[in-house]
């Protein structure tokens, strides 16, 4: 069975409005020009953009996502953004769970999981995040941090509803610190993280899942890493901020 191949940019905090809009009609261009393949190209840049890059996207083979979401559908939440607003703007697609929220924000696993559902109701597709920390690393407790990740986050969801979800493998002691899983290290864990969601859900599932690798991933390592029989894609961080590292990182697919 065939699975999706994904490129997702995450802008995190970064770009002014103009800066935004600037980056993603590049990144539009330049996708439309060069890229060939059925690799989706996703980019999730921070609320005060998602508005403009939208329609930006229209009848394009970008599509656009949010970082966060919040679990509630609308109320007394200041500072806060619903997946129903989210989705009025023509977003698709929504980070959940990355090692950034878990760590700076305090969000767990049950919270995760209410948003997860908060997403799904509102037809927006989870990019959900798993990973383990360097000490998770290096004691070999890795596997058990992200099968609880799987378990507490995702394993509510019924089969028809999981096949929303694309997962992304964060190794949190790869992200913004230069180091990369080797794509030994890479493969290791997302023939795991395929492996559990075999037993929960089935074959067919675990399949047809697309698993991203998160951890600075960029143009000089993604064709190796993308050849990996259980790596689909990546969640982009730095290099989504350049618009030729971020396409060339999409047109790996052709190298792989």
């Amino acid at each position: 069975m065939s699975r999706k191949n994904i490129v997702a940019g995450n802008w995190k905090m970064n770009l002014n409005y103009e800066e935004g809009v600037s980056l993603f009609s590049e990144i539009v261009n330049m996708v439309n020009d060069e890229v060939v393949g059925n690799q989706e190209v996703v980019v999730c840049s921070p609320f005060i953009h998602l508005n403009s890059i939208t329609k930006l996207s229209t009848g394009n083979k970008v599509s656009v996502g949010a970082q966060n979401i919040h679990q509630a559908a609308s109320g007394a939440y200041t500072g806060e953004i619903s997946a129903a607003q989210v989705k009025s703007v023509g977003a698709t697609y929504v980070i959940l769970g990355h090692s950034e929220r878990r760590a700076y924000f305090g969000e767990t696993d049950e919270l995760l999981a209410q948003k997860v559902d908060a997403a799904l109701e509102h037809q927006l597709k989870p990019i959900f995040c798993i990973g383990e920390t360097k000490e998770e690393r290096e004691s070999g407790s890795f596997f058990a941090v992200l099968q609880a990740q799987l378990e507490k986050g995702l394993f509510h969801l019924d089969a028809a509803e999981f096949a929303q979800v694309v997962l992304a493998y964060e190794p949190v002691w790869a992200i913004g610190t230069g180091l990369t899983a080797s794509p030994e290290q890479a493969q290791e864990v997302h023939a795991f993280i395929r492996a559990t969601l075999a037993k929960h859900y089935g074959e067919d599932v675990a399949e047809s899942t697309t698993i991203l690798y998160g951890g600075s991933c960029n143009p000089s390592n993604a064709s190796t890493l993308f050849a990996q029989k259980d790596i689909d894609g990546g969640l982009i961080g730095g290099a989504s901020l350049k618009s030729r590292d971020f396409v060339d990182i999409v047109k790996a697919f052709n190298q792989a």
